[in-house]
């Protein structure tokens, strides 16, 4: 089944979803759309949020593709539901996923969450630990401060003081285990356990996530029998099993998503206005 996986989230974070996605299911073919040019979600009110991700899945839509990924904390905790509800195809998001992750790698009582305000507000990371750990206690914590420094490439010398200042509650808390509650975060993984310090197990849901997609498309008969590639005009210069779209600028996009997967890329730009409802 060689139709293409589509992506979604509110800017770069989402992209260590995909890097996951790439190493795990190398023959899939798959489409990105950040919204950079509307993130953060996580200070937004959850309609706006929904209105946004649903934006992203109609233009994802167009592609026609077997399955769904919201890459985004916040949007799978505000808008999950919804997109399930009228997508045609199956849809996965990020927080699940997560909880399985942090549960099993666990090595204390005492889990801590960071993420986006409407991340946090939600309650979703403990609703989804807690139907399955009920002993477990869970502290979670909104740094919103973070995510502006993956968008805007801060460099770690200029982030270091913001991430002393905003992780100090989460060292105060003297947790055991923490997930990284929103996709952004995986990007300064290093930098957050710097801070936090060494025996605080960083749980990133990205692997998870990439391996439950695995695992659905299997059940499903969906896996692509071969990589086939997007056709050189549609691709241009980009690896032919990637596509990426943002709202924002294209090339401060780029720059981060090469830095990351760690290859040469083409983003596109994009006016989800036209898909709005």
């Amino acid at each position: 089944m060689n139709r293409v996986i589509g992506v979604m989230d509110s800017g770069v974070g989402g992209l260590t979803v995909v890097k996951e996605m790439l190493r795990q299911l190398p023959n899939e073919r798959i489409v990105y759309i950040g919204d950079s040019a509307r993130c953060p979600y996580g200070s937004r009110p959850r309609e706006e949020i929904v209105s946004f991700t649903m934006e992203m899945m109609r233009f994802l839509l167009t592609f026609e593709p077997k399955a769904l990924v919201v890459a985004c904390n916040t949007a799978t905790a505000a808008a999950l539901e919804v997109v399930r509800s009228v997508s045609p195809v199956p849809v996965l998001g990020v927080i699940d996923p997560g909880a399985r992750a942090a549960i099993r790698e666990t090595r204390g009582k005492r889990i801590g969450v960071i993420g986006t305000v409407q991340t946090i507000r939600s309650g979703a990371y403990e609703t989804a630990i807690r139907r399955t750990r009920d002993d477990l206690e869970i502290v979670s914590f909104p740094t919103p401060e973070l995510v502006p420094l993956v968008e805007m490439g801060w460099p770690k010398a200029a982030a270091r003081p913001v991430l002393e200042t905003v992780l100090e509650p989460v060292r105060s808390a003297e947790v055991e285990t923490l997930v990284l509650g929103c996709t952004h975060y995986p990007m300064i993984a290093d930098w957050i356990q710097e801070v936090v310090g060494p025996d605080v197990a960083l749980i990133n849901s990205a692997t998870e996530t990439a391996a439950e997609l695995a695992t659905l498309l299997t059940e499903m008969g969906l896996l692509a029998s071969m990589s086939v590639g997007f056709r050189e005009d549609d691709a241009k210069e980009a690896f032919p099993d990637l596509r990426l779209f943002t709202t924002g600028d294209a090339a401060s996009f780029r720059a981060v998503a090469e830095r990351w997967l760690k290859r040469p890329l083409a983003v596109e730009a994009v006016d989800l206005r036209a898909f709005a409802r």
